[in-house]
């Protein structure tokens, strides 16, 4: 059987086709594309099930990491990045045009362990955490654990350390926290999405990193406080600046994030001067193109898009409390608002 040659034309028709491919505009408006932070995950789960019911528009939204969240987004490959850092001076640069930050909710960072023998919960000085990861105490019976858990038989297991193998915004808060109260850690490892461990084994995800601590016993990681719980999984009270113990929860994070919101958003909770706050707690952010004329996108894209977060930082923080996220206080959503505003197609605004 002979196959007929294909006419020049339509050769280079499909090609140019396919180099100008993008999956956002691929997609109908109807349907949004998301994807970074395994911080959010279960928040997000439940948000956008309910607003897929109300509004008839799905999001499809992937569990990837803040740090390829923010890639992503770069690339224009999807509608929105979500991070539990803002973006950072290099990130800044890579974009192609202005984007913003719209908090959409606030957590906690809590420090996981397998110790099946030990039904107390434990507790750590920020002094004790730094060396743990820094890999100076490497029992769990070591004198400095013990002296801060009285009362606590502590087994003579090896410590594993669990962290993040990918580009994370987890990562940032856990680093930037350990920055904040160890000269130690700041000077050797330091902070940011991705670090170089002086010790551990890598997961991906908070999925990941829970895998780990649940599959070896004498480990202790760092992940979202919904995980743990989720998942049945002991985590510690941390000892914060004003010396109080305290219990990673929705009191807690709310009193870390009764902060003063700059109007970019961007802000760290971490090392709280609030007596009742927990100090490894964090915002987490959506990030768009400031102007959403790109790609061949819409106007009713854009103003799907810009629907669905204006719904996310009022009526969709209903959700928080019952998957252990801190409801965004008055002057957060204050903020969201003005980003929101802020959006532009063709230089109009969208709302």
């Amino acid at each position: 059987m002979k196959i007929p040659k294909l006419k020049l034309s339509f050769i280079v028709a499909l090609l140019l086709t396919t180099i100008a491919f993008n999956p956002a505009r691929a997609q109908d408006d109807k349907q949004l594309l998301g994807a970074g932070s395994s911080f959010d995950y279960p928040l997000f789960t439940k948000m956008f099930s309910s607003y897929k019911t109300s509004a008839g528009v799905e999001i499809n939204y992937q569990s990837v990491g803040s740090g390829a969240g923010i890639s992503q987004l770069t690339a224009k490959t999807v509608d929105f990045g979500a991070s539990d850092a803002p973006m950072n001076g290099k990130q800044d640069s890579a974009i192609s045009s202005p984007a913003i930050h719209i908090p959409v909710t606030a957590g906690a960072v809590v420090l996981s362990y397998n110790l099946p023998e030990v039904k107390a919960q434990l507790q750590f000085s920020p002094a004790v955490l730094a060396d743990i990861f820094l890999g100076n105490i490497t029992t769990w019976n070591d004198p400095k654990i013990a002296a801060i858990n009285k009362g606590v038989t502590l087994p003579s297991l090896p410590i594993l350390i669990a962290h993040r193998s990918d580009g994370s915004g987890t990562t940032n808060i856990f680093t930037t926290y350990l920055a904040k109260v160890s000269d130690a850690w700041k000077s050797k490892v330091g902070a940011g999405s991705a670090v170089n461990w002086p010790v551990g084994l890598g997961g991906k995800g908070n999925e990941g990193v829970a895998g780990l601590i649940k599959q070896t016993p004498g480990s202790v990681g760092y992940i979202e406080l919904a995980y743990a719980i989720q998942n049945g999984m002991p985590y510690a009270k941390m000892q914060n600046k004003a010396g109080k113990w305290i219990n990673p929860s929705i009191a807690s994070v709310t009193a870390a994030a009764n902060v003063a919101i700059p109007a970019d958003s961007k802000v760290s909770l971490t090392n709280t001067d609030a007596a009742d706050g927990y100090p490894i707690s964090g915002f987490s952010w959506v990030i768009v193109y400031k102007e959403q004329n790109y790609n061949g996108r819409t106007k009713d894209r854009a103003a799907s898009l810009v629907k669905l977060l204006t719904w996310m930082i009022h009526d969709g923080q209903k959700f928080s409390n019952d998957l252990n996220y801190a409801p965004l206080s008055a002057a957060a959503v204050k903020v969201g608002d003005a980003q929101l505003k802020s959006i532009t197609y063709n230089g109009k605004a969208v709302l």
